[in-house]
């Protein structure tokens, strides 16, 4: 047994030292007084910039590639392919290429800074009145593992899946971003290529991002083409591989979705389609009018974000900034019970 003496300390008998004026405290203790913005604290795998304003995704390095790629491509031609063509055909040329390339690189930083749609999570109280409807729904032995609501859209049943990392029933056409780690309304997909998800409030500068590279690809395409072949002196016949630029099917396939309605996630999974092996299986979302569908799609009135991301948390809901003991005096660094605590320890610690 180690033999050791101390004296229990009453932490109710020491004397609170006094106030120390607001100049003289360490610029720790100042920072805990801060308000911080929502975004700072955000649930979700994201990166904010300019003091939130801008929202990427955490997973956002093939953004730049992107960019670079465009760039890169677009500087050749302009360096190369221009003077000739100016000098032979017409000075529109580098001026429709330019048109396309503003429109390219704002579309796609539109789409990679915008917040696509994402949900705003649940509080405990409401996370804690949902689990109680599903209690109260269910048996008291028996609770069915998948945790769904049906409701009716267009005479159309259409079910509400649970999240269980939002805690709370995703509206209708929302599903959850493992990437992201979020719920995003209207979720497309999650384009590395633009470092973020594709949802309800960017889809529209996606599809402008992608019709706008195909034209800007092809038309460059085109181009050097035309340069090739003017110099060559050896015809136009190979101008017609311009049409099977691989550039335009995801512009294709993206018009055919905005035509129907439809997000490629509903696509890939058939959920409004006879890939489920249901003949009569229609979209409740489209207005079976192709001119309506493509108007509600890209030209609709932008949805608010719900997030918040730049708004001030209340007081009450300010998580505790970590700091070392160093940045604080020894009895601002701890209360009276963590001291109660480690005198508790000390004595256990000399008798054992």
């Amino acid at each position: 047994m180690k033999n050791c003496e101390y004296q229990q300390i009453d932490p109710r008998t020491l004397t609170t030292p006094t106030a120390t004026p607001t100049s003289t405290l360490p610029l720790a203790s100042k920072n805990v007084q801060r308000q911080r913005r929502r975004w700072e604290v955000f649930p979700g795998r994201n990166r904010f910039f300019c003091d939130g304003r801008i929202i990427v995704a955490r997973q956002n390095g093939v953004l730049p590639l992107t960019l670079g790629l465009i760039f890169i491509t677009s500087g050749l031609f302009f360096i190369f392919d221009c003077p000739f063509l100016v000098a032979h055909l017409t000075v529109c040329i580098p001026v429709i290429a330019g048109v396309l390339f503003v429109f390219v690189v704002f579309s796609l930083l539109h789409t990679s800074f915008t917040d696509p749609g994402i949900l705003p999570r649940a509080l405990p109280d409401e996370a804690a009145d949902i689990e109680r409807q599903i209690d109260n729904s269910g048996s008291s032995t028996y609770r069915p593992p998948p945790r769904t609501k049906e409701i009716l859209i267009n005479d159309q049943v259409v079910k509400l899946k649970y999240c269980f990392t939002c805690k709370m029933f995703r509206p209708p056409r929302t599903s959850h971003c493992s990437l992201c780690d979020n719920c995003v309304e209207r979720f497309d997909h999650h384009c590395p290529w633009v470092g973020n998800c594709v949802g309800k409030r960017n889809y529209r500068f996606f599809y402008t991002f992608i019709v706008s590279l195909s034209f800007l690809t092809s038309f460059i395409f085109g181009c050097v083409i035309t340069h090739l072949t003017l110099r060559a002196q050896g015809g136009n016949g190979i101008l017609n591989a311009v049409q099977q630029s691989p550039a335009r099917y995801p512009s294709c396939f993206h018009t055919y979705l905005v035509a129907s309605n439809l997000t490629t996630n509903e696509d890939i999974k058939g959920s409004w389609s006879s890939k489920r092996g249901v003949e009569d299986y229609k979209n409740p979302y489209s207005y079976n009018n192709i001119f309506t569908n493509c108007c509600v799609v890209l030209c609709g009135p932008m949805p608010p974000s719900l997030i918040d991301r730049r708004g001030f948390l209340p007081p009450e809901d300010i998580p505790p900034i970590i700091t070392t003991e160093q940045e604080l005096p020894p009895f601002l660094a701890k209360n009276d019970t963590n001291m109660e605590e480690t005198c508790q320890d000390f004595a256990v610690s000399c008798t054992g």
